[in-house]
């Protein structure tokens, strides 16, 4: 059974899954204005996922605490947030985290950014189910860019609100400041199924910095989840580094000439390849300059 009411068509028959050529072409149709948004690439995106998909979210969200949760009091670096492993969590939840660290959900921000071989983060470092009670907040920030345990470049965040019937006083909005962090350009509610998308720049200014003033049991609830790019591996003498097969001093005359067949194959592969690096190494140092 696919739910149509989403952008994202999600089939949710057998666990969660999404058509990856599906979620390409709607990143598409989406990346100019998420290119051009102010005061930093990003997209606010209202019901991108099928209703039915995002209450499953919230209906399965953790009540007691897990494991491993993470009860952040640091001030202006955040108070009274819980972050909550998806490993701590059921079923339902870690498939949901599945698809979001799935192939189509990736080749959907890909085309939405325009960025390419994006990863994600299978041990969600900061990210996963994020829950801020009343008086709670995040001060402005720009995230960190290097996970360290992975070695690997944080490019996007993406954020999903899991809120229902939220009310303008109770603040949390999540602001989004220019790059010199001299006026808020943003301000997003965090209201049910409201997707937030950005690049994840050093001066991407962003965070909820007003406490929460929610009554008794009304928390903030969301998803964050962080994408990352590795940088290219030089190739200057234009090497071969596709699968390498050989033949056995016993084998046949057959499969000695299939296999010389198919090294000419790679060797020719990796000129083709090569030729193409050097824009794509080029583009790789100019964003390393521009850190």
């Amino acid at each position: 059974m696919t739910i149509s009411d989403g952008i994202l068509p999600i089939e949710m028959e057998n666990g969660f899954s999404l058509d990856a050529q599906q979620a390409k072409d709607i990143g598409s149709l989406l990346a100019e204005d998420y290119a051009q948004a102010q005061p930093f690439p990003h997209a606010v995106i209202d019901n991108i996922f099928p209703t039915a998909f995002t209450q499953r979210l919230l209906d399965h969200f953790p009540q007691d605490p897990k494991a491993h949760d993470k009860v952040y009091e640091k001030g202006y670096g955040g108070t009274h947030k819980r972050q909550i492993s998806p490993y701590d969590c059921d079923e339902t939840l870690r498939a949901a985290f599945a698809l979001f660290n799935s192939a189509p959900m990736l080749q959907f921000i890909e085309a939405l950014t325009g960025m390419k071989g994006l990863l994600p983060d299978p041990y969600f470092a900061g990210g996963g189910l994020h829950e801020t009670s009343a008086g709670g907040l995040l001060g402005i920030h720009a995230d960190f860019q290097v996970n360290e345990s992975l070695q690997l470049y944080r490019r996007v965040n993406m954020l999903v609100y899991l809120n229902q019937d939220w009310k303008p006083e109770y603040g949390g909005n999540l602001e989004l400041w220019d790059r010199q962090m001299q006026a808020k350009q943003q301000t997003v509610a965090p209201l049910f199924n409201r997707c937030v998308i950005f690049n994840t720049d050093a001066d991407s200014f962003h965070g909820h910095p007003d406490p929460l003033t929610t009554p008794e049991g009304i928390t903030r609830r969301s998803i964050a989840l962080y994408y990352y790019q590795a940088l290219p591996i030089p190739n200057e003498q234009g090497e071969s580094r596709h699968t390498l097969y050989v033949a056995r001093p016993q084998d046949d005359a057959v499969t000695k000439a299939q296999v010389k067949k198919m090294m000419k194959k790679r060797d020719k592969r990796a000129k083709k390849m090569f030729s193409g690096e050097a824009s794509w190494l080029e583009q790789a140092k100019q964003w390393w300059k521009s850190r």
